[in-house]
């Protein structure tokens, strides 16, 4: 534990020297805090647009007034925005955290110490896989404290510290940055371009995105069973994806044949 904790410490001193790193840890919490609020707060002042909502919400509106319904409607789909915190932010990190040690050289002293590979992976995971969830948890919570100032309806505040809402967040999220900075992890430990390590992890992004797009379609309706499933089907990539990066990466080709 003392070798993981001492590549965490040396992780974050080199990372948080970049100014670039900062920027990408600190700006999209804001705006995906930030912006969901104007938009809520609007639609809230909004009525007549219950046609463009999709049949099976309608649905499940009930009795609601149509602002309120608009609201949930949004809400949801900022759901997925914060799911998408814990991808982006680790990703220039864990892209960077042995292409960057290769280009530097400075990755092959510390192979050569007694530290094991799994310890090298772990400490280098959990340093950037730690401020990503923090970050998430702390913007989620700014969000909900802000809902009530922001005009929001006391049903969406309900909603969106509900069992789906908060199993997201506080399972889902961390599920999803350990399969990003493993995945980004892999990748850059087989590749020598850092660019083409954080191009190729962001596929991750994808599946994301096309529950987003199924969401709003109205094909895909998210509640604590489908994200239960989702949690359980995430372990199950993460401990894959984890083996998979021990396995791959080629220690002593680092240490002998990379120039």
């Amino acid at each position: 534990m003392n070798r993981i904790l001492t590549i965490i410490d040396k992780e974050w001193a080199e990372v948080f020297k970049n100014r670039l790193v900062i920027f990408s840890i600190v700006f999209p919490p804001l705006i995906f805090t930030i912006l969901p609020l104007v938009i809520l707060s609007e639609f809230g002042r909004t009525a007549g647009r219950g046609s463009n909502l999709p049949p099976n919400f309608m649905a499940t509106c009930g009795s609601l007034p149509m602002q309120v319904c608009i609201q949930l409607f949004t809400v949801n789909e900022f759901l997925l925005f914060y799911m998408l915190l814990p991808v982006i932010i680790p990703n220039i990190i864990a892209a960077y955290s042995i292409i960057g040690e290769k280009t530097t050289h400075s990755l092959e002293p510390l192979l050569a110490t007694p530290i094991s590979t799994s310890e090298l992976l772990m400490g280098k995971s959990l340093a950037a896989a730690i401020p990503a969830i923090l970050v998430t948890w702390v913007s989620f919570l700014i969000f909900v404290l802000l809902l009530p100032v922001g005009g929001v309806s006391p049903v969406v505040v309900e909603h969106v510290t509900s069992a789906t809402w908060l199993l997201a967040i506080f399972l889902a999220g961390p599920f999803m940055a350990v399969l990003s900075v493993n995945f980004a992890l892999l990748i850059s430990s087989r590749v020598n371009d850092p660019r083409a390590a954080q191009q190729i992890s962001v596929v991750l992004i994808l599946p994301i995105l096309l529950v987003l797009f199924g969401q709003i379609a109205g094909f895909i309706v998210l509640n604590p069973t489908t994200m239960l499933l989702f949690i359980l089907a995430l372990g199950i990539i993460d401990i894959g994806v984890i083996y998979a990066g021990a396995r791959l990466f080629q220690r002593e080709t680092i240490l002998t044949r990379w120039k």
